[in-house]
């Protein structure tokens, strides 16, 4: 229930108060890790130093739900499965010719206005540059719709996933649609960048890999926890058995 700005629940009978803007189902999970603390004689039943209890909790975790670290196999499988994240350093040059859309204006008639365009410069690219000055709403129009060098990150993912995809130079043969509109692009060249070693990237890949294993390893400890509990005010996940030996 709630007083005023703050949010009263119950834990096996242990009444927690959350602050309004706090999440509701994370105090109660913290509070369900403390109290196995103290069960098991980690954690001083009245203890209430903020210090104390994380410390305890950590080694109730180290404990009861040990993370498996990943093997040197697994950790290979990664980075054979997700080479685009190992390489690092590539470079594009681009033009575009933005139809930009708006909410004053008819989405359709931009995007066969735009597709139009494109035919045109599919059969005589030379006219990119003109067509650009005179059609397009971005700034770049101004300089042949000219973009200059672009790296990963540089621009919003769906421009980037179209410019970086793997293909020949030159005049994109469809649209690429963003939150601004719709956008014919030239690539006009491509340096691809170094695709970093599995040893360097190895630390790297282990570290992410072992975060991913121990949320869902977490996220399983308190829903068993939780199975055994009595929860008022509040709905977390339950499990009668545990998910991860």
């Amino acid at each position: 229930r709630r007083a005023g700005a703050l949010m009263i629940l119950s834990v096996n009978g242990m009444a927690v108060t959350v602050d309004g803007e706090d999440p509701a189902e994370l105090a109660a999970a913290r509070e369900l890790l403390r109290q196995r603390a103290v069960a098991v004689g980690l954690l001083a039943p009245a203890s209430e130093d903020a210090e104390t209890i994380e410390a305890a909790i950590e080694e109730l975790l180290e404990k009861e739900a040990p993370t498996p670290q990943p093997g040197e196999a697994e950790c290979r499988r990664y980075y054979e499965q997700n080479p685009a994240e190992f390489q690092s350093g590539d470079l594009v040059h681009a033009r575009h010719i933005l139809f930009q859309v708006t909410p004053q204006v008819n989405v359709a008639q931009v995007r066969a206005w735009a597709e139009e365009t494109l035919n045109e410069l599919l059969a005589d690219p030379e006219r990119f540059a003109a067509l650009a000055t005179e059609f397009s709403n971005c700034p770049s129009g101004e300089r042949g719709g000219n973009l200059g060098q672009i790296g990963r990150g540089d621009m919003v993912p769906e421009f980037e996933n179209a410019v970086f995809r793997f293909g020949p130079t030159g005049v994109l043969r469809d649209l690429v649609k963003t939150r601004y509109g719709f956008h014919i692009v030239s690539v006009d060249r491509r340096i691809p960048g170094n695709r970093l070693s599995f040893e360097v990237a190895r630390d790297q890949i282990a570290a992410r890999l072992s975060a991913s294993v121990e949320e869902r390893a977490l996220r399983q400890y308190i829903s068993l926890l939780a199975g055994q509990a009595e929860i008022e005010g509040v709905e977390l996940e339950t499990a009668s058995s545990p998910l991860v030996q």
